[in-house]
């Protein structure tokens, strides 16, 4: 089985390799193999164009020894009037995903239909086109800023599939995509690889561990940057919250605020106080040991003295008779 999976991928490299110029052209990195998909692409505003001349170069994940990586969205100068920038893409491949380096050339070739975003919807470049050596700027797909644009023009962005954020071309969940008749065209053309600022744009990224898939969860702070390898001051966008819906990884763990202990000190007036609050309920103290109480003494009534008759005599005696006198 696994002779099966080499022989299938050494027949689809080679395959790559006699194919119309979308190998070398494109810097196709046929050494990285990688078996996880990667994230989808984080939903982000577009920063203020730094000055007229610059065209936008859109954000995507890179591989890392550490994983995936964002390489936020910029603006570069194009290495010649008249070249257009065609976005890299992941793609399934003999059981694996193989990264297709972007380029530059007289016309946008196939990306994978991947929807990067302003202006690059998942076929063609709709931001803008070269007209006698000078640029002219589609006001839907670029944020001016403060930029002194004079070549413009209000074109609305057409919708090749609504807000589809997959990262690569087939396989499983993928985008099922294929070259039109002009992308295809567009294989056999004259291609120039990555500009010096946009090579040193990607190596800045791959040492900054806040940009990785695995730490980020799929939404980068620097989602995008208005100057290249300046990921840090003005000019900085993050990734919506809602970018994390979707991403393959999962989202960060709400915090909640710890629980006081049984004696956190709690604020009453001037000072605190110790109150117990949720905890281990406290320990009953033992109830004391009952002792009988003696019973009351009875009740005795006093004796009453006993009864006595009065006697018959009078209480006063009474007084002598005066004897008459007989000799009268």
């Amino acid at each position: 089985m696994k002779l099966m999976r080499t022989v299938a991928r050494v027949t689809a490299l080679l395959a790559l390799c006699s194919a119309p110029l979308w190998s070398s052209a494109q810097g196709l990195s046929l050494g990285v193999s990688v078996q996880v998909a990667p994230p989808a692409l984080p939903i982000y505003e577009q920063p203020p164009m730094p000055a007229a001349g610059y065209l936008w170069n859109p954000g995507y994940w890179a591989w890392g020894p550490a994983g995936y990586y964002w390489v936020p969205g910029t603006w570069v100068l194009a290495p010649a009037p008249g070249l257009l920038w065609t976005p890299g893409y992941w793609g399934w491949l003999g059981g694996a995903f193989l990264w297709h380096g972007g380029y530059w050339g007289p016309h946008v070739g196939f990306y994978g239909g991947v929807n990067y975003g302003f202006g690059y919807g998942g076929v063609g470049y709709a931001g803008g086109f070269w007209r006698g050596g000078a640029f002219q700027y589609n006001r839907a797909a670029n944020n001016f800023g403060s930029a002194s644009v004079n070549n413009s023009y209000d074109q609305p962005l057409p919708n090749h599939g609504g807000m589809n954020r997959v990262s690569y071309n087939g396989g499983n969940g993928g985008i099922n995509a294929t070259p039109t008749p002009a992308e295809q065209q567009a294989a056999y053309e004259r291609h120039q690889g990555a500009t010096p600022m946009q090579t040193e744009h990607e190596q800045a990224a791959s040492g900054d561990r806040a940009l990785l898939a695995s730490i980020n969860h799929g939404a980068p702070a620097v989602a995008a940057t208005a100057h290249p390898g300046q990921f840090s001051g003005a000019g900085i966008v993050r990734a919506h919250a809602s970018s994390i819906a979707g991403s393959g990884y999962p989202p960060p763990p709400r915090f909640r605020p710890r629980e006081p202990s049984p004696m956190t000190p709690v604020a009453r007036g001037p000072g605190p106080s110790f109150a117990p609050n949720r905890g281990p309920a406290p320990r009953m103290q033992a109830a004391p040991t009952y002792r009988p109480v003696s019973p009351r003494p009875q009740y005795r009534a006093p004796a009453r003295p006993a009864y006595r008759a009065p006697s018959r005599q009078p209480a006063h005696p009474a007084a002598p008779h005066p004897q008459r006198d007989e000799r009268r």
